[in-house]
């Protein structure tokens, strides 16, 4: 089965800049979570193409929205 590609501009979402800076807060700076965030990025960037990262980012939003913020990776 093949799916259309996921083309930037035609969500019906909107990116928030403020979350967005907070993010790249995370991952580049938290002594913490940057090593770890750094190293499954490198990972999936290597096994996914393009098109299979969109959906995956899609549905990390997708599963935090419907989420109990409390909800913690253990």
């Amino acid at each position: 089965m093949s799916l259309p590609l996921l083309a930037g501009g035609e969500s019906v979402y909107c990116i928030n800049e403020l979350q967005m800076r907070k993010a790249l807060e995370l991952a580049y700076r938290d002594p913490r979570s940057a090593p770890r965030l750094a190293a499954r990025l490198q990972e999936l960037e290597a096994e996914l193409d393009r098109n299979e990262r969109a959906a995956l980012a899609f549905l990390l939003i997708d599963r935090l929205r419907r989420a109990p913020a409390s909800t913690a990776a253990g």
